[in-house]
């Protein structure tokens, strides 16, 4: 994943940012416990998101309490964890291994490919739990793989192959709701993918790296004109969140997806686009 799935922590009530530091962490603690200490090094906020929503769809049993760890030796912090936090630890390792792996031969790694060879026994577990999940992702990394080797400055079609990985990683259970997570997944895939092109491309243009806006590359006003596909794309992500029926953390995870998910492109873009700064949908 890229990071930037985060709450903006500074205009949350102080008992959601207790809510999501306790999911950050039972996350954490669901790494090492499915997989063992060093799987704890792949954790991010992007696989919280995915904990407070299907909790807040499906209501597991929690777990909770205080443990210090590696990342705090020197106090206790709270944690919550479930049946759903471990999925989401498999779906992190999967993505982390994959990532490492097309890291690897991208750009030939060695840090990249010594991470994936610590994260392969996880990784053939996850594939066994979750084969459908990691099929999608395998198949969604090589067609990427095979638009950017083509040279393809395409953005809905390297897109819309991310789009497809979160299609399946946002569905736990086959059900009634099933669908209308893929379809959220699916959006909010293509908005990641495409935020991520947009905050990469100076970068990717100076080192001639693949990034599907490349032609838009140097040219001016492309703060606003990113700001209105994505928004788009995250319109859609918010129509068919809404149509779950979700009563716990609502407030937290709209904090992420209208506010927090823009932090980085906002302070990239800063003073292009809304009056305000924000890319609220």
């Amino acid at each position: 994943m890229f990071g930037y799935l985060v709450a903006a922590g500074n205009v949350l009530e102080e008992t959601e940012l207790q809510r999501y530091r306790a999911v950050y962490c039972g996350l954490c603690r669901s790494l090492k416990r499915c997989f063992g200490q060093p799987a704890r090094l792949t954790l991010n906020y992007d696989m919280s998101f995915l904990v407070l929503l299907l909790s807040s769809l499906y209501e597991p049993e929690e777990e909770s309490g205080e443990s210090g760890c590696m990342r705090h030796p020197l106090g206790h912090e709270r944690f919550v964890m479930s049946a759903v936090s471990d999925y989401a630890a498999n779906m992190n390792v999967a993505l982390a291994y994959l990532k490492c792996l097309d890291d690897w031969k991208d750009d030939k790694n060695l840090t990249a490919l010594a991470e994936a060879k610590t994260l392969r026994a996880g990784y053939d577990a996850v594939k066994e739990r979750c084969p459908r999940q990691c099929a999608a992702i395998e198949k969604a990394l090589n067609d990427l793989a095979e638009i950017e080797a083509a040279g393809r400055l395409d953005p809905d079609a390297a897109a819309a192959c991310f789009g497809r990985m979160m299609r399946e990683i946002f569905v736990w259970r086959e059900d009634r709701w099933s669908e209308t997570l893929r379809h959220m997944g699916d959006a909010l895939g293509r908005f990641l993918y495409l935020l991520d092109a947009a905050m990469d491309l100076d970068e990717d243009a100076a080192r001639g790296r693949y990034n599907p806006f490349l032609n838009l590359a140097g040219e001016k006003g492309n703060g606003e004109r990113f700001r209105d596909i994505l928004r788009m794309q995250l319109g859609e992500c918010v129509y068919w969140f809404d149509r779950l029926p979700l009563v716990n953390d609502t407030g937290l995870m709209k904090n992420i997806l209208c506010v927090g998910l823009w932090s980085a492109f906002n302070q990239k873009y800063k003073g292009e686009g809304s009056e305000d700064g924000s890319g609220s949908v």
